[in-house]
């Protein structure tokens, strides 16, 4: 199995980066922005390029190597990935990876950083990584991921080789859930076309009812909303279904890691935690971190919610274009709903609530008030 099995719908980047892995070490280009919209894959990608780097065998065997399983599971000492929870990437965590890409690498040719959100840094943050790309040590690369290259500052931009990924067809998606996940066909497809080529959510909506359901509540929701009052009772809906189900997602992610503590140092569910370990189990709960946690969790389910929004205005101006039969709608089920509201909106109606829309995303993105951004929102869009 090639590293590069799980990589959907990108294969002319899985081609080029293929063939530079299994090239000549000395032409590889050290600092990489692997730029794609949420849900290509870009982490993924990333992760199957190191693999292909510190593998032996560049990652074409049919039978995975040890460097491969080790980064694959997260656990190649040469190979650091900062992923965060956070609504930014904090100076120190940055700090922490140049130190670590000084050293010299342990069983394999390089020292791999992936940085996953690097446009979640703050400019200061991000100075103190320029001058580590632009003159990084010779035995370290440094993967950067971002929605695209306009996410970062022009002089990460213009030091660093960019890699464009596209956005994942639906025939793709779907036959990646049910090759990979075992999905059925009829649910992949949906799930496919719902996620808009957004490879996790299509995995989510494909795993959990509950999340599915609660995406076809809200498109009936904005579609039935007549009154400023069905507007602001539909926003409290959706931010407290967003705060609990992000509370809920961070309160098992810190089980989980109080359990894999536990496992780690040979400790049973009822056993007390040794004094010297005390701090560092504590610190897998600490309160401040869950809750940075949960803030940033909310956010991405609000996220999701206004990309759903979005589909509903995309498929408006679908009909009103006649272009049904070349692209299609996304909320096929809404379909009849979908078509009234294309018939009482103009097409510049429709382009205004997408502009609304995005303004939503703004506001949102620089940590306005949820239930304020959405009831101003949800207002906007009324007919």
């Amino acid at each position: 199995m090639s590293v590069w099995d799980s990589i959907v719908g990108q294969q002319p980047v899985v081609s080029q980066l293929s063939a530079i892995a299994a090239g000549d070490p000395k032409a590889i280009a050290q600092s990489w922005l692997i730029c794609g919209p949420p849900g290509s894959g870009r982490s993924n990608v990333a992760k199957a390029f190191a693999a292909a780097l510190e593998s032996p065998d560049h990652g074409l065997s049919d039978e995975p190597t040890r460097a491969t399983h080790l980064v694959f599971a997260g656990t190649h000492p040469d190979v650091t990935v900062l992923s965060t929870d956070k609504v930014t990437i904090g100076i120190d965590e940055v700090r922490e990876l140049i130190g670590v890409s000084e050293q010299m690498p342990s069983m394999s040719p390089w020292r791999i950083i992936i940085i996953e959100d690097v446009d979640r840094m703050l400019e200061r943050t991000t100075n103190v990584l320029l001058k580590e790309i632009e003159e990084p040590s010779e035995h370290t690369i440094w993967l950067l991921c971002a929605p695209s290259a306009q996410d970062v500052l022009p002089t990460i931009r213009s030091r660093t080789r960019i890699v464009n990924l596209a956005v994942p067809s639906n025939r793709a998606v779907a036959q990646f859930l049910e090759e990979h996940d075992g999905v059925d066909p009829a649910l992949a497809a949906r799930s496919a076309r719902l996620a808009e080529g957004h490879i996790g959510i299509a995995r989510l909506y494909a795993k959990d009812d509950q999340v599915l359901a609660d995406r076809d509540e809200l498109v009936v929701g904005v579609l039935g909303m007549r009154r400023a009052s069905d507007a602001v009772l539909l926003a409290g809906r959706l931010t407290d279904n967003a705060k609990a189900q992000a509370q809920a997602d961070v309160d098992r992610q810190a089980a989980r890691d109080e359990q894999e503590f536990r496992r780690v140092n040979g400790l049973g569910e009822k056993d007390r935690i040794p004094p010297k370990l005390r701090s560092a189990y504590h610190a897998i709960s600490k309160k401040d971190d869950l809750k940075r946690r949960a803030t940033r969790r909310s956010r991405d389910v609000l996220d999701r919610a206004l990309t759903t929004v979005a589909s509903i205005y995309r498929d408006v101006a679908v009909l009103q274009n006649n272009a049904d039969d070349a692209v299609g709608l996304v909320n096929l089920e809404n379909r009849t709903a979908i078509t009234e509201l294309s018939v009482k909106l103009t097409r510049r109606d429709a382009v205004r609530r997408m502009e609304d829309i995005a303004t939503a995303r703004r506001r949102l993105a620089g940590n306005g008030n949820p239930l304020l951004v959405f009831e101003a929102l949800f207002c906007s869009l009324l007919a």
